[in-house]
């Protein structure tokens, strides 16, 4: 396993670039290693405060990355060089790496109108030398943890993929996919959300100028308020729990020191 290179909220974080993503995963693949890929973002630690399951899963991830310029941030204190590598930016380079590795891939999650779309866009970017051993759309309230998951895991592994893509959302893919580690799947699974509704154009992803200066998110909620604006107020309300036990935490320290002088 890759070493810590940053901590966020006591959580690590071992890619630092998507670049170093795309290399991780592509030799995890080709020795067939059994591992986990998470892109830790602020909605996935406002989850980790609360849920143990998902506490769990990050803990035995293999690898994980920095999703949100916040995240990037936060994590620049114990890692000067950590970037922006987030799982809608993984999914077309590592299908790519795939195709030329000679790889399959396997599709898990979304719908079947997304997937077959998504297909679609991901043999045309590979001129069609990317295998896919499989789309699968789980049927709505699939239940991560139960039998028809396990199911679908080892439909998985019969197909002999080297790379999966989740695409349920969090924390039900991080379940997922940690529950398929732990089933000893020789395959790498990757979380990546909505890549395949971005890549398929069911959803429309924030112009670059927005993604550059760190405010998809503004993008997002604002074309999305009922279902977004909850969610990103809870993670304004830890980021700045964050920020105050940071400044609170060092002045305690500097107030003890200046004691003990």
């Amino acid at each position: 396993m890759i070493s810590a290179r940053a901590d966020v909220d006591g959580w690590r974080v071992n890619i630092k670039s998507q670049e170093d993503a795309i290399r991780a995963v592509s030799d995890a693949a080709s020795r067939g290693q059994s591992s986990t890929f998470f892109t830790l973002n602020l909605d996935h630690l406002v989850k980790l405060r609360t849920d143990s399951k998902f506490r769990d899963a990050y803990r035995e991830a293999t690898f994980v990355s920095a999703d949100g310029a916040p995240i990037v941030h936060i994590g620049r204190r114990t890692c000067k060089d950590l970037q922006l590598t987030t799982g809608s930016d993984l999914m077309l380079p590592l299908c790519m790496a795939a195709a030329e590795a000679n790889h399959s891939v396997f599709l898990f999650g979304s719908s079947d109108s997304v997937l077959k779309s998504t297909v679609e866009v991901l043999k045309a970017a590979t001129s069609g030398r990317l295998k896919i051993a499989g789309a699968v759309a789980p049927p709505y309230g699939f239940d991560a943890e139960g039998e028809l998951a396990d199911r679908y895991i080892e439909d998985i592994r019969q197909s002999g993929c080297r790379l999966c893509f989740v695409l349920l959302g969090a924390p039900k893919q991080e379940l997922f996919a940690a529950r398929a580690m732990r089933r000893g799947v020789n395959c790498s699974f990757i979380c990546v959300g909505a890549a395949a509704d971005f890549l398929s154009g069911r959803i429309v992803r924030a112009p670059s100028v927005f993604q550059r200066l760190g405010l998809e998110w503004l993008w997002r909620v604002a074309r999305e308020p009922r279902r977004l604006g909850p969610r990103y107020a809870k993670c304004a309300v830890l980021l700045a729990d964050i920020e105050w036990r940071r400044r609170f935490g060092a002045a305690a320290a500097r107030n003890g020191t200046h004691q003990t002088d």
